[in-house]
């Protein structure tokens, strides 16, 4: 599939960056072409000329954040450290998101308006999560056949579950308006899994 975002102008790559911040703050709904024009100093006719409408601007954004958490994956993986080491590392990509601000993970918030969008950000929201779903179950198959976790249920539903507590403490911490980080909810529940 063609990347998108591989070969945006320095000024696209401004409205996505822009984009992306609003969506992390407001959601798909929560902000326009105004909201960006008035956030980078850009006339909105400019805006149309890199993204003709909201959907292939937001498909832009997810590709390309997509791309960006898979070579953040690499990364972790690369550090040759055990299971529950990355699986940390891997909870930390969360907590300095929601550092920025109480951003949101930018597939965590699409996902819940997922109704409200094109099937292709539909999809590619889909293959973000089905990206991290499979590092997760892998490195937890890792942990455990080197007997450092416990996994009760199979690791594809405790990745699941994993996933569920890092997305869902940043969308409770913002809800409580809480600076609380989620690599917590990720640390206490990999500690459960602890041998």
């Amino acid at each position: 599939m063609e990347k998108r975002f591989a070969t945006l102008s320095a000024s696209a790559e401004r409205v996505v960056d822009a984009a992306q911040r609003l969506i992390q703050q407001y959601g798909y709904n929560g902000f326009s072409y105004d909201d960006i024009a008035r956030e980078i100093d850009i006339k909105k006719p400019s805006i149309h000329h890199h993204f003709r409408t909201k959907a292939d601007l937001v498909h832009t954004i997810v590709q390309r954040y997509g791309d960006r958490f898979a070579t953040l994956l690499r990364a972790i993986d690369e550090t040759g450290e055990d299971a529950p080491a990355r699986l940390a590392r891997y909870g930390e990509l969360f907590a300095a998101t929601y550092r920025q601000d109480r951003r949101l993970c930018v597939c965590g918030i699409l996902g819940a308006e997922a109704a409200a969008m094109s099937p292709e950000v539909a999809l590619e929201v889909r293959a973000f999560f089905q990206l991290n779903l499979d590092w997760l179950a892998k490195t937890i198959l890792d942990g455990e056949r080197a007997g450092l976790l416990r996994v009760r249920g199979g690791a594809e539903a405790q990745a699941y579950g994993l996933l569920s507590a890092l997305e869902g403490a940043m969308m409770v911490g913002r809800g409580c308006g809480s600076d609380h980080s989620p690599a917590l909810a990720g640390t206490t529940y990999v500690s459960n899994m602890l041998v």
